[in-house]
């Protein structure tokens, strides 16, 4: 199949594919869409098995960011970068200031942050060669890391599907999370404070043993995790959590988490639905962190300083876009990824119409 026939690339503007013998920098950056701003999305370093996985995720993660973007009322499009390699053996100061010389090559049309495997540290060496680097500190600009921006975006929405589906507070609920690492760990003390009874999973043992001891949470392996007793289920790792062989297992009433892509494919989201879970569409709950670097964004172009009411204004409204999700979901008798896609459709189609006319 080529790269034009492939589902995934729906609605692309551009593929990018960099590499640089010296550094070992191998890298994708997918453009979606720029009809509502320039394309952002954060870069993810991981050790794909082929070329072939790593455009996939690439993507499938740039659609999705425009889709996010969207919903989070931005005026930013969708794209993603994806760097080929181990984060934990393969980072060194060239590769990413390689990867900086790569985001400046596209000209503007992309602006990258952190993603999976990658820090605001590493993104300072891409800084040296791009402007086009948000989430960093250091500067009146700054928003810092996004993730606890993220995590309180994804608590807000947990807490507003249990007293939808569920028809009562946190206190008490037992949550199954997928992964704790930036987001994850987040997101565990949040629901902890607010009396959440958590049951974590992680591939990172030291992770697990941190947010255990803070928490109380039990401790559960990888796979164990979709069989446990809980009333909601908060993927915060890889996507593809969500799939025609983890749903029959899971206990949960609602899947809420802080993932990209949590559905494996469309298929499972009508599943769920028709078994009456309540799904929180990954790009509209987690949304807060793109918000966050949207903010620096903004002062970064406008030459002021990062303004964290206007980042608190524009969650609160994401929380309100994630009710409407809820209630025509509820209304027409469809799933939730099918009422939000059609509402990110929507707004991307507005975004290229007025920029057609302007």
């Amino acid at each position: 199949m080529t790269l034009f026939d492939s589902p995934d690339f729906e609605g692309h503007e551009a593929i990018h594919a960099f590499s640089d013998e010296a550094t070992g920098l191998k890298c994708i950056i997918a453009v979606h869409s720029t009809a509502r701003g320039p394309a952002a999305g954060g870069c993810r370093m991981w050790p794909f098995p082929t070329s072939e996985d790593a455009l996939q995720d690439a993507l499938r993660l740039s659609r999705a960011m425009s889709y996010k973007n969207a919903m989070a009322d931005l005026d930013l499009g969708g794209g993603k970068a994806v760097i080929i390699g181990d984060s934990r053996t393969q980072k060194t100061p060239a590769l990413f200031e390689a990867f900086g010389r790569a985001v400046e090559a596209v000209g503007g049309a992309y602006w990258t942050a952190e993603d999976v495997g990658v820090s605001p540290a590493d993104l300072m060496h891409a800084r040296k060669h791009t402007r086009y680097v948000a989430g960093l500190e250091g500067h009146p600009a700054a928003s810092g890391d996004p993730s606890p921006v993220t995590a309180e975006g994804v608590f807000r929405g947990v807490q507003l599907c249990v007293r939808r589906r569920l028809g009562r507070e946190l206190d008490g609920v037992t949550v199954a999370l997928q992964g704790v690492g930036h987001v994850g760990a987040y997101l565990a003390d949040k629901l902890h404070a607010a009396g959440a009874r958590l049951i974590i999973t992680d591939v990172n043992a030291d992770a697990l043993q941190a947010v255990a001891a803070r928490t109380g949470a039990q401790v559960v392996a990888p796979d164990e995790i979709f069989d446990v007793e809980a009333e909601v289920f908060a993927p915060c790792a890889l996507g593809g959590a969500v799939s025609a062989e983890t749903l029959p297992r899971l206990k949960a009433k609602v899947i809420a988490g802080g993932a990209n892509n949590q559905l494996a494919d469309p298929a499972v989201g009508k599943t769920l639905f028709d078994l009456g879970l309540l799904y929180a569409p990954d790009y509209v709950i987690n949304g807060g962190g793109i918000i966050n670097v949207a903010g620096e964004i903004r002062a970064l172009d406008a030459g002021t300083a990062y303004d964290p009411a206007w980042v608190e204004g524009k969650l609160a409204r994401l929380m309100q876009t994630l009710e409407e999700v809820l209630d025509r979901s509820a209304a027409e008798k469809r799933p939730t990824h099918e009422v939000a896609g059609e509402m990110a459709r929507e707004r991307i189609a507005r975004g290229r119409a007025a920029a057609a006319a302007a």
